[in-house]
């Protein structure tokens, strides 16, 4: 049995859409370092928190050149 599908709206209380950001954040960097890995591909991910905290991830061969080249 599947999980039910979820709405799409605003989490209003805010400890709860902080618990969910950190959880679906961790989530998505999984995601972007699987890709990266299995399709041999580059990939850049670039998150900004609610506050505005900035949160990266970047692999791959030629973003390091690039990121190292600056």
């Amino acid at each position: 049995m599947g999980r039910g599908r979820v709405q799409l709206r605003r989490i209003e209380n805010k400890i709860r859409r902080q618990v969910t950001f950190s959880k679906r954040r961790t989530g998505l960097v999984k995601k972007v370092q699987e890709i990266s890995v299995l399709c041999d591909a580059d990939v850049a991910l670039i998150v900004f928190s609610p506050k505005g905290k900035l949160f990266e991830y970047s692999a791959g061969s030629r973003l390091r050149q690039v990121v190292g080249s600056s």
